[in-house]
């Protein structure tokens, strides 16, 4: 079976960043962050069967900007486990033609949003249009949701509860919200939990196995473990890592409560590709 990451980045140059973001992420690390993504360490640090979706980032607020090309660029080089994502400020002017080039042209095959970095609510009823657009063209949507070290993204725009409402006027789009929304976990495992078409991914949180082994009793109690895909949030973790961490999970035991490892296992190689029809 294969392994499918489906959050993992393209950041080609320092200069996708701004200064201010770069010093930001040094305070976050404790120390200097080199966050241009090489693959060639992606792929030594993966099973050979790894298939991976990548995306680059597109937040003026915040200081990160990747231009889609280049992400179709990178695709181009292995396109038979890369699968690219556009990327898209939904706050800046230009972005139905940026979806329409990098759709129809550049043949990607999905969208990634970043509503807290940008400073935007997914939900604003102005962005109608793109909702329209990616549920009719079958584009899926992953969102960055929960907490991050920049100091001017508002954590009110990425609150779960926000996707509820979009999934209620748009029930076929097909949805999925990084990091299980962390630290709003419970908010992403009622909204996964009620709308067929959304999910949530695992990404960059094996590392916090405290806070993690909580929030899939959460999952466990409420069900939803097909809601579920694996991640990376590659170049800061990797494959062969977050798997290790995922499966250590199982060693854990408080009271009654543990992690089934069959669940873990089915996570891992979960097919999230035939689920978000891509």
């Amino acid at each position: 079976m294969s392994i499918i990451d489906v959050h993992a980045h393209y950041f080609p140059r320092k200069d996708c960043f701004s200064l201010d973001f770069a010093r930001q992420a040094a305070r976050a690390r404790g120390q200097e962050a080199n966050l241009v993504t090489c693959y060639d360490g992606y792929w030594k640090s993966a099973p050979q069967d790894t298939k991976v979706i990548l995306f680059g980032g597109k937040a003026k607020r915040s200081g990160l900007w990747v231009e889609d090309a280049e992400v179709q660029r990178m695709v181009a080089k292995d396109p038979q486990r890369m699968i690219g994502f556009l990327s898209l400020d939904l706050s800046q002017p230009g972005w139905m033609e940026e979806l329409r080039i990098g759709h129809r042209e550049l043949g990607l095959r999905g969208v990634k949003l970043m509503p807290m970095y940008a400073g935007f609510l997914p939900n604003d009823p102005a962005f109608d249009a793109f909702w329209h657009y990616v549920s009719q063209n079958h584009l899926p949507v992953i969102l960055h949701m929960g907490t991050t070290f920049v100091s001017q993204a508002p954590l009110s725009c990425t609150l779960p509860r926000l996707i509820d409402d979009v999934a209620m006027h748009f029930p076929e789009a097909r949805i999925w919200l990084a990091h299980l929304g962390h630290p709003y976990e419970g908010e992403t495992v009622a909204v996964i939990r009620k709308h067929p078409h959304v999910y949530s991914d695992v990404s960059a949180l094996y590392y916090r196995p405290w806070q993690l082994f909580h929030s899939l009793m959460l999952v466990q109690e409420y069900g939803v473990w097909n809601k579920l895909f694996f991640g990376t949030d590659f170049p800061f973790t990797t494959v062969n890592e977050t798997i290790e961490g995922l499966r250590a999970l199982c060693d854990i035991r408080i009271d009654r409560f543990k992690i089934p490892s069959d669940k873990i296992e089915e996570l891992i190689f979960r097919d999230a590709l035939t689920l978000l029809e891509i």
